[in-house]
């Protein structure tokens, strides 16, 4: 796990000094660097920089930060290249398969090195160069993990550039006037000096209903995410081009549709079991994330059934009504691990949250949590640990697969009903239930068309349209595309694509590609790599999703058993008392930390000179989200407050502006 950033410079580069330089190899080293010295969390075990000759007047730079796991050695360090083919590559992330492809490339043409092989290195980086010489764009179909790399073509003299399949690894990119920009962090494109600091306030709209950046497109005009599953070549001519390789629902397994439930078990059992020994791959000691839940506390059995004896790691509060660590110490003590506990006190937040805040690489409502724990990780010398995110998305842990299904079923009659009819309904029933959370979202269904694509997205928002609208100043809303939705469009051509998929395959397309991806990925990527920590992520193996995508409905509906499926591929390995304890999600208490220690902090962020002074927000509307907090009147409240406390900090420290 590392950081890597880089930057293609052409001839006609203009702005911050380029035009003097035009594409020389100092200038993008410059950049390169710039960028790099901001990903140093990233990559606590080294850094460097190379600069090319890119011809036609142009070059190219390629930085990398080092977190080394695999081939300890210098022989790992990055960036790296093919003398076969001239070719260089930045490198984040790990491919578990490496070994597997490694003996398929066969020996290399070079026998210089420590190995016998002919390979100069154990990574899989070299692997990927090995792969990208012999097969091209088409080597993605052959890797298995999390990665994003990007990749200096010397023959074709391009940069091309991919991420994993499920978005585990970030990578963002900027197109300018005579350059092109990528890296693992967005902040690092700010600090090549490169990029305007302004604010995209379309993003901001959707950001306050979604406590996140949806993606591709970021809180900073101009700058994207490259999509799960998706690949890029940027050329020397200026030419950018984005393409798929993989996609959640097109790629289910079929032979899963015909599958016996037995059959789909033992099939399943085995997948997850491959999936986890994969995950162990590495050359430092592995740790493992234990809530007490059913995901990871099936990713700590399957690892103890492995023949590893992991370090595992909970946190745990005061409050009783948050806390899990009974559940994380049967656990623990079951399978016989070294069990931590971090305690987090209101106090012991206070003292971590402006270093949590600063670690944000995007703001987030979420992502204090992950901070907390990787921190503790990590300071407890562990540099790889595993955690159970992805298993309530394919084995149907969230309440929204029940809720969605009903919703839909329901609501299907009424969105034939004419829209302007809708609308006025939607009005009454906003009108009728005031200022509350519920009410709000109740409104915007009435007023849907009752589709998944329209339906889902009301479901996971925080703030609706009119509370949004109340918010924000007039300036900002003549920048906003009210009637858009990135969600909406994102499901609406997702869903075309694949007429036969079942409701529960696209409920877990819609998680994974919203929530999971913009929000608890991001998160745990940004808050591990704060510390110098990778975590690794079983349950979204690809080769387990696609077959879990193409069971029918029937195999996983719960029949009075959460995660029925994962359980029963099990065969009784989790202990019963976990398998039938209620499901609690792992949330900080935030709502009564915020009504005590956290007070003063969040009202200095969102006291009128500050809010009225960036010209985001109308400073009234503020003072009452605020004040009905306070006044108790739902604690769900919390999270609609913080979004604002989190942006305003978020946009202080990286000094952003909002005029377009």
């Amino acid at each position: 796990m590392c950081g890597i950033a880089g930057i293609l410079l052409r001839s006609e580069a203009t702005g911050c000094g380029l035009a003097a330089a035009g594409g020389s190899p100092s200038s993008a080293e410059a950049v390169a660097r710039r960028m790099v010295e901001v990903l140093g969390h990233r990559g606590p075990d080294g850094h460097a920089v190379q600069a090319l000759d890119a011809g036609r007047g142009a070059s190219v730079a390629l930085g990398h930060t080092r977190l080394a796991i695999l081939d300890l050695s210098p022989d790992g360090r990055q960036p790296m290249s093919n003398p076969e083919t001239g070719d260089w590559i930045t490198h984040n992330g790990e491919v578990y398969n490496f070994r597997e492809l490694r003996d398929e490339l066969g020996i290399p043409g070079r026998r210089e090195g420590p190995e016998r092989d002919g390979w100069r290195s154990r990574t899989d980086t070299e692997v990927i160069l090995g792969a990208y010489g012999k097969w091209g764009r088409q080597c993605l179909g052959r890797l298995r993990g999390m990665f994003a790399f990007a990749l200096w073509d010397a023959q074709r003299r391009q940069l091309f550039a991919a991420r994993d399949r499920l978005g585990i690894k970030p990578l963002y990119y900027y197109s300018g006037d005579g350059f092109f920009l990528f890296a693992s962090e967005v902040r690092a494109l700010l600090a090549s000096g490169l990029v305007p600091r302004r604010l995209d306030m379309r993003v901001v709209w959707e950001f306050l209903a979604y406590q996140s950046a949806p993606s591709p497109r970021t809180l900073i005009e101009g700058v994207r995410a490259l999509p799960p599953g998706a690949w890029l070549r940027a050329g020397i001519d200026g030419t950018v081009e984005t393409g798929h390789y993989w996609d959640l629902l097109e790629r289910a397994a079929p032979e899963a549709r015909t599958a016996t439930v037995a059959e789909s078990r033992r099939r399943v059992g085995e997948m997850l079991r491959e999936a986890v020994d994969l995950h162990l791959v590495s050359d430092v000691p592995v740790g493992a994330f234990l809530s007490g839940g059913i995901d990871s506390s099936a990713v700590v059995a399957l690892i103890r059934e492995a023949g590893q004896v992991p370090r595992t790691f909970s946190v745990v509060f005061p409050e009783r009504a948050y806390d899990e660590a009974r559940h994380a110490r049967r656990v623990a003590a079951r399978f016989g691990t070294d069990h931590s506990e971090i305690l987090l006190t209101e106090r012991d937040l206070l003292d971590q949250l402006q270093d949590a805040l600063a670690a944000m690489d995007q703001p987030t409502g979420d992502g204090v949590n992950s901070y907390v724990l990787s921190r503790a990780v990590r300071s407890a010398g562990v540099k790889v640990a595993l955690s159970g995110l992805g298993g309530d998305e394919f084995f149907g842990g969230y309440p929204s697969f029940g809720r969605l299904t009903r919703a839909a079923w329901c609501l299907k009659p009424w969105g034939y009903l004419p829209a302007g009819l809708r609308a006025c309904a939607g009005k009454a029933v906003g009108f009728l239930g005031g200022t509350s959370v519920q009410g709000a979202k109740v409104a915007a269904l009435v007023d849907s068309d009752g589709t998944l694509p329209a339906v889902f997205p009301v479901m996971r928002q925080l703030l609706s349209r009119p509370q949004r609208h109340a918010l924000l100043a007039d300036s900002c809303l003549r920048m906003v595309d009210e009637a858009h939705d990135t969600y909406v469009t994102l499901l609406q051509q997702a869903y075309a694509g694949a007429p036969g998929a079942d409701a529960f395959a696209r409920i877990s397309y819609a998680e994974a590609r919203t929530y999971m991806h913009d929000v608890l990925l991001r998160d745990t990527d940004q808050m591990s790599m704060a510390h110098g920590l990778e975590v690794r992520v079983p349950l979204l193996d690809h080769k387990l999703v696609e077959y879990l995508m193409g069971l029918p409905d029937t195999q996983k509906r719960p029949d009075g058993i959460a995660k029925r499926l994962l359980v029963e591929s099990l065969a009784g390995l989790l202990p019963d008392d976990i398998v039938h304890r209620p499901k609690q999600g792992f949330a900080l208490p935030f709502a009564p930390w915020m009504r005590g220690a956290l007070r003063r902090f969040c009202e200095e962020r969102l006291e009128p000179g500050r809010t009225a002074a960036r010209g985001l927000f109308r400073p009234e509307a503020v003072r009452r989200l605020w004040r009905a907090f306070l006044g108790g009147q739902g604690d769900g409240l919390w999270s609609r407050v913080w979004i604002l406390v989190v942006l305003e900090e978020w946009l202080e420290r990286n000094g952003v502006r909002g005029e377009s």
